[in-house]
């Protein structure tokens, strides 16, 4: 090979090898890696929640983008009253138990139910009353669960309601023409205000505050009698009973001094579903 063209191949070799790697600098620092420099350091004075980032009221992302919900809410109190750092972690709701254990979260804390988990993990006191009930229209004449029998009834896919209406309480189901089940709620929304279902099952704490954020609230009913009920909780990693403790502790001022009972009403969460330690 002549000498000359030899050394210009290498030049634009070179140059090509410095393109890339400016390139790939760039695309580092516009996000397109997968690098962990954003995540946050776990030490003693920082407390990150693991969240399901679309389940409101108890957590979800607003219309400004940042998270929020009642119980980021409680935990961020929890925080700035032990001077803690607070982080908001979403995560893959399949994943949170590798998420604990690894230590990238400190507690499970969003609308998490004790029932069946008992000794899967570190409990705080059970603080929620999660009841599930049924969503009626207001004109519908519906007073009572007797009077669903022969009704459509919809209600989330691998929801707490669906579980109780095809476990334990399925006799309840038996009596409906059908029960549906459905992507998510807004559209049993729909679906309930349109005619094309009779009831939505789902629990109280997000009917509450899905009702409350309608344009038109009144439209909408929750029967008094309830499908079932299970109890929220914190869920620590076993052995951090210290953390749990403190947690537990200033959790229980912020029912004395009447904090949690007012992000509750914040959120169009009933008083009545509040468990008082």
């Amino acid at each position: 090979m002549n000498k000359k063209i030899g050394f210009i191949l290498a030049l634009v070799l070179v140059s090509l090898m410095m393109v890339g790697a400016v390139s790939a600098g760039l695309f580092d620092f516009m996000g397109g890696s997968d690098s962990n420099t954003n995540q946050t350091n776990n030490d003693n004075n920082t407390f990150i929640v693991g969240f399901d980032a679309e389940f409101p009221p108890y957590g979800y992302k607003d219309d400004t983008g940042n998270y929020t919900g009642f119980d980021l809410e409680l935990a961020q109190e929890v925080c700035r009253r032990n001077n803690w750092t607070f982080v908001a972690q979403p995560i893959d709701w399949d994943a949170k138990d590798a998420e604990l254990d690894s230590g990238s979260i400190d507690c499970i804390w969003n609308g998490f139910t004790i029932d069946g988990r008992e000794n899967d993990y570190l409990w705080s006191n059970p603080y929620f009353d999660n009841k599930q009930v049924f969503v009626v229209k207001a004109d519908s004449g519906i007073t009572s669960i007797a009077d669903l029998a022969g009704k459509t009834v919809e209600t989330q896919k691998d929801s707490s309601a669906l579980a109780a209406l095809q476990g334990d309480n399925k006799s309840i189901a038996d009596t409906f023409k059908t029960l549906t089940e459905v992507a998510d709620y807004n559209t049993a929304f729909m679906d309930l205000e349109s005619g094309a279902c009779d009831a939505v099952a789902m629990d109280i704490g997000v009917a509450e505050y899905d009702i409350k954020n309608k344009d038109n609230p009144d439209l909408y009913v929750i029967l008094n009698e309830s499908i079932t009920s299970e109890q929220y909780g914190i869920g620590f990693k076993k052995g951090n009973e210290d953390l749990r403790d403190q947690v537990q502790k200033t959790l229980d001022e912020m029912f004395k001094d009447g904090t949690v009972a007012k992000i509750a009403e914040k959120y169009g969460i009933s008083e009545d579903a509040l468990i008082q330690p």
